[in-house]
């Protein structure tokens, strides 16, 4: 096919400037996705390029699964290079020079529950409880630690022997260093490495070996970057690492849909991309494909409002729609109701409850919509339970293969009783005492002492000779056969049949499909740790649900996502704006998410908010995000009376004027190393707009210290 047909004439350009630094600015619908892979495929078709040597990065794995499908089709090629997130290239990287980091390729990726399963490890050995430190705020401390204080630990990790790391361990007493060197500890033990380690250690490699780090230059001739508005400062790193031989790195993204600031994503980096890199050609993509034009005239006139952003406006394509429908209701449960009945009438004009989404800020707005929906019976799906790949029996399975795999403990410990095989705590603690004095993992302990007294009336032999038994040819093996047996062989199918959990089996078919989808698209390289790395790396966001039911998320679980209709509600102030922005650059954060709600929608819109009081007693007023919109571009349903409006003008203006003053109080942010007159060279670990401090860790003092935006801090290094 001819790469550029269908396409417009900034998208034309887009996929045809191949050399140098290029920014895309994209508006919402601006079909991005598709300038991306038309531009792999005009590198591959047209210019000769090797797949093997492109690199596109996304910010999901379902975003990267949907462009290889895409590049696929495009040049008929399955070597379709390096197209990821960005820990899934780093996984590429580290798998390939693993013996760097002096670790086994087949090293292990954890995920959260693998986190919360070595902390449960930790606690116990060390004794302690969820009053010293939530598994919630451990996973968070270790991840601070990682990426801002402690950014060497990765020398504990690859360069330390194994017992030196378990003596620094043991020898700890602070509840903090417990966790996290036992933490440290426990993925040395078992060669894991988390998604910050990920990270961390490839920028390691680059930095300390630099023949790696120009192999790598030299292979990647061209980068791609997606959702740019979105990278933070050590994606950032590798980014810059990464292009630095052949200059050739592309970059897609919107300033206006910037709404991960509180995850370290930084919208400078784009806005500021002229000035850091020579020669910038900037490209504007604003044509909207995605909504109708009352919807992009409502969305335009909201970001309007903001004042750090591009000056820019989408542009409508499609003809004209449905107005963007507004309701003011007297209370939360006149809402609900109002919102049922506007599906209830999208589906008798034929809509399906799947095109149907309801967006709001906060999760707590569920509660009465749920009542709404149970009461008149409308099928919904929360976007906010178990993520597909955490569920119970996913784990498990899973588990089961980690154990071909890596017989790590980890695994042991989830599937050694699942089916029961009478290995109850008594002989897990004999285990877990026999693998410590002998230095040993708990399968090897269990085949060693297997024979003994304590493991009659055991199946502990079988589960020995069920997984020596697979993991001997595994290599040979297709993923989808050793799944297929191991769940068979293992009993586990026939204790969910037994059980009659359907769903669960349903499920389980589910991960078959997912793995022969892997098999599919990975070909030949499609080993089975590859597959179970592939597989940590996934989301909740990234499994779909096909069911007929209207979809209930967060604005920010919506993002990437596009609905036929969506309901946005609960548009009040300390809803939406949400009560803990204190500053001007949050509010416009809130503005943004905001702006990514409207733009989800396609053919309807619905905004709704709702009088009465907040449970402090004070009132209700209607968004600011509602009022920024010119009135002409909204259809009252049920309009605010004018004195409610006159009111929540003066509230907005009265809390606008605190917001300058924090916005102007708080000048660094987290991450940022900073010096004190007498406390000298720290880093800021934490900024409290609502007490007007930071907490900043000196390096020359055992603890934090908590300091007020007037303290006399001087910026040392700016990010």
């Amino acid at each position: 096919m001819d790469i550029l047909e269908g396409l417009n004439d900034e998208q034309r350009a887009a996929v045809t400037s191949t050399e140098g630094f290029v920014r895309v600015a994209a508006g919402a619908g601006s079909g991005k996705t598709r300038a991306l892979s038309r531009r792999f495929a005009w590198l591959v078709n047209e210019l000769g390029v090797m797949p093997g040597n492109i690199l596109c990065v996304t910010f999901s794995n379902k975003s990267a699964g949907e462009m290889q499908r895409r590049i696929h089709n495009l040049i008929g090629d399955n070597d379709t290079g390096y197209i990821s997130t960005f820990h899934g290239f780093c996984l590429s990287v580290l798998q390939e020079e693993a013996h760097i980091i002096q670790y086994p390729r087949s090293f292990m990726v954890l995920d959260n529950t693998d986190i919360d399963a070595m902390l449960d490890i930790i606690y116990r050995e060390r004794g302690l409880t969820l009053r010293h430190m939530s598994f919630s705020r451990a996973r968070d401390m270790i991840e601070i630690r990682k990426t801002i204080t402690e950014t060497d630990y990765y020398r504990d990790m690859t360069a330390m022997p194994l017992e030196p790391l378990r003596q620094k361990y043991e020898s700890a007493s602070d509840p903090s260093d417990i966790i996290f060197y036992g933490y440290l500890y426990q993925e040395k033990k078992c060669f894991g490495l988390d998604y910050n380690d990920l990270i961390m250690l490839t920028l390691h490699v680059f930095d300390q070996d630099r023949e790696t780090r120009q192999k790598w230059q030299q292979r990647l001739e061209y980068v791609m970057i997606d959702e740019f508005q979105d990278i933070d400062r050590l994606q950032y790193r590798l980014m810059e690492a990464l292009c630095g031989y052949h200059k050739n790195l592309f970059i897609v993204g919107d300033p206006d849909q910037t709404i991960y600031t509180w995850r370290g994503a930084d919208v400078r980096y784009f806005l500021d991309f002229d000035k850091a890199f020579p020669g910038v050609k900037t490209i504007s993509m604003m044509k909207n494909y995605r909504s109708s034009p009352q919807i992009i005239a409502a969305a335009n006139s909201l970001i309007s409002k903001n004042s750090v952003r591009m000056e820019k406006s989408i542009l409508p394509t499609l003809k004209d729609g449905a107005p963007v429908l507004c309701y003011h209701a007297s209370n939360s449960e006149e809402e609900a109701s109002w919102i049922v009945g506007e599906i209830k009438k999208l589906r008798e004009a034929g809509a399906e409850l799947r095109d149907i989404c309801v967006l709001y800020r906060a999760h707590h707005v569920t509660r009465t919509l749920e009542d709404v929906f149970i009461k008149e019976k409308i099928p919904y799906t929360i976007y906010s339970g178990v993520p597909f790949f955490e569920r119970r029996e996913i784990r498990d399975a899973l588990a089961y293969l980690r154990m071909i795999a890596f017989r790590d403990d980890l695994s042991f410990a989830r599937i050694v009783n699942v089916p029961r095989r009478n290995m109850g705590e008594r002989r897990m603690a004999f285990l877990r005492e026999y693998a410590a004095q002998n230095n040993c993992t708990l399968w090897e302990a269990l085949n060693l002492t297997v024979e003994q007294e304590i493991f009659k009336g055991t199946r502990a032999a079988q589960c020995i000779a069920l997984i020596e038994g697979l993991a001997g040819d595994s290599s040979s093996r297709p993923v989808s056969e050793l799944l297929a047996e191991v769940l068979d062989a293992s009993g586990y199918e026939r204790m969910l049949r037994t059980e009659g959990a359907q769903n669960r089996l349903d499920n389980l078919a589910e991960l078959e499909q997912s793995v022969h989808e892997f098999e599919t698209t990975c070909g030949e390289e499609a080993a089975l740790p590859d597959y179970l790395a592939r597989m940590a790396l996934f989301t909740g966001s990234d499994a779909g649900d096909a069911r007929d039911r209207v979809k209930l998320m967060t604005v920010h679980a919506a993002k990437g996502l596009e609905f036929p209709y969506v309901f946005l509600c609960a548009m009040n102030e300390g809803v939406f704006p949400s009560q803990k922005t204190r500053t001007r650059e949050g509010m416009e954060e809130e503005r943004r998410l905001a702006f990514v709600a409207m733009t989800r929608a396609q053919k309807g819109l619905f905004l709704s908010e709702a009088g009465g009081r907040n449970s402090d007693g004070s009132p209700r007023y209607p968004s600011r995000f509602l009022l920024d919109i010119g009135e002409p571009l909204l259809k009252f349903i049920q309009r605010p009376a004018d004195s409610l409006i006159a009111d929540a003008r003066e509230y907005i203006a009265f809390s606008s004027h605190w917001l300058e003053r924090g916005a102007e109080e708080a000048i660094f942010s987290v991450g940022e190393r900073v010096t004190h007159r007498t406390f000298g060279e720290g880093v800021v670990l934490e900024v409290d707009r609502g007490r007007s401090a930071y907490r900043v860790r000196f390096d020359g003092l055992p603890t934090p210290r908590v300091l007020s935006f007037r303290a006399p801090l001087e910026r040392l290094i700016s990010l």
